[in-house]
């Protein structure tokens, strides 16, 4: 009888000692062993923009980097507020990750009124990775080769002219639209789903101008096809001197620089989330991509989580206060 309860006794402990084991080895994260799968990193923009290029360049080199695979999940849509939302709703297990931007982490979350998700406390600050101011460029069959020539066309030709826009709430939406209310002139908006399809009608002459970044605008400018005035940066770019910024241009107070950044889901274990941020930022010191960054126009940046969250939450306040200067309301 004793020994029958000693068994039973022991069953017993072993299954709480099992139960307990369990629960402890379930909250830790093995990070050393992270990634042991695939790992998507989403982007809300279609296939060969300037988000497309970044997260398919950190993709190949964050993988080479951590030995795993990382894959770009092309989610386009709505501002990037639907590649967003996939990951916000994503397991929090470091095996979804957003390659974040201005338009989709400081404009968006201004515009839409009704998201999906909260776009700071549903998500999880990584690195900002990189940042690259925009361009702005007209078709050559324009009399124009000039920001202060556009200006004055447009004034001459009220609702005539016309911009070609990655879609509402892009950077490329908010830099035509913050030139428009700076230099108060009268622009229609034309949005597409992407750069690639903009800037083929923008060839073909169905749109007049264009803002975008350097990297995804700088073919058809070096080759004549279209016609770049101004940078939207505070400073010139060292690849284009000769070109103006669009304060010295006579636009003032104009700046914006589009970004790209690493985020994850909220919850993300902490011993990932250092294991990406360290990837990441070693990855922006290795020669080969700081040149190809370079030669795209775009400065490697690398931060900690915390600077980069402290950059989206000025961001969405920034661009706060020009979309309710604008009057600018998306649903």
């Amino acid at each position: 009888m004793m020994l029958d309860l000693k068994r039973c006794l022991c069953a017993a402990l072993s299954v709480l000692s099992l139960s307990a084991f369990a629960q402890t080895t379930r909250g830790a994260v093995p990070a050393s062993d992270y990634p042991n799968r695939p790992v998507k990193i989403v982007i809300g923009f279609p296939a060969g923009g300037p988000t497309d290029i970044m997260a398919r360049l950190f993709a190949h080199h964050l993988g080479e980097s951590l030995k795993g695979n990382f894959v770009v999940d092309n989610r386009p849509g709505a501002g990037s507020t639907i590649g967003t939302d996939v990951v916000a709703k994503s397991p929090p297990d470091g095996y979804t990750l957003l390659l974040g931007t201005l338009a989709g982490q400081g404009i968006a979350p201004n515009l839409y009124k009704k998201l999906p998700y909260d776009p700071v406390k549903d998500l999880t600050p990584i690195s900002m990775m990189a940042s690259a101011p925009n361009m702005l460029v007209v078709s050559p069959e324009l009399p124009i080769t000039t920001v202060a020539e556009l200006i004055d066309y447009a004034k001459k030709n009220p609702g005539k002219l016309n911009y070609a826009s990655t879609g509402n709430g892009t950077s490329q939406h908010m830099a035509a639209e913050l030139f428009k209310s700076i230099a108060r002139v009268q622009l229609v908006g034309v949005n597409y789903r992407g750069s690639a399809p903009a800037i083929t009608d923008l060839l073909a002459g169905q749109t007049n101008v264009m803002f975008d970044n350097v990297s995804t605008l700088q073919p058809y400018v070096k080759s004549g096809q279209l016609r770049a005035l101004a940078v939207t940066s505070s400073t010139r770019l060292a690849a284009y001197p000769q070109l103006p910024t669009m304060r010295e241009a006579g636009v003032p107070g104009y700046e914006i620089v589009s970004w790209f950044g690493l985020l994850a889901p909220a919850g993300v274990p902490t011993p990932i989330v250092e294991r990406l941020t360290a990837a990441s930022n070693k990855l922006l010191r290795n020669p080969a991509v700081i040149r190809q960054l370079t030669e795209l126009s775009v400065v490697p940046v690398g931060s900690t989580p915390e600077q980069f969250d402290t950059k989206i939450k000025s961001e969405i306040q920034k661009w706060g206060a020009v979309v309710k200067t604008a009057g600018i309301e998306l649903n």
